[in-house]
């Protein structure tokens, strides 16, 4: 990607996500499994994390955003409700720490 103000660098296999000052995601690398298109395009991300072939952001209201594969449903189980302060990705799933 092109341009300055990155604040967090994320990468797994085959993909990156990139956290701008501004609280923009920019994602690059394979999209095989819509590890790019489906990245959120809101500003209001403060931490990004990688998995195999997904990603998770944290936005600033603690809420999480998830985008990438769903083959194991690390998706689908997103929660919906706020309160996250810490995000991590493993192989094929995603945790979040509570504040």
């Amino acid at each position: 990607p092109t341009g300055a103000g990155f604040v967090a660098i994320a990468c797994r296999s085959h993909h990156s996500v990139g956290l701008r000052s501004d609280g923009t995601v920019v994602t690059w690398g394979s999209n095989r499994s819509g590890q790019r298109d489906d990245a959120p395009t809101c500003a209001g991300v403060v931490a990004i994390a990688c998995g195999w072939c997904h990603s998770v952001g944290l936005r600033n209201d603690g809420t999480v955003v998830t985008w990438g594969s769903n083959r194991n449903d690390q998706r689908n189980d997103a929660p919906t409700s706020a309160g996250f302060v810490v995000i991590a990705c493993g192989w094929r799933h995603s945790v979040g720490l509570r504040n």
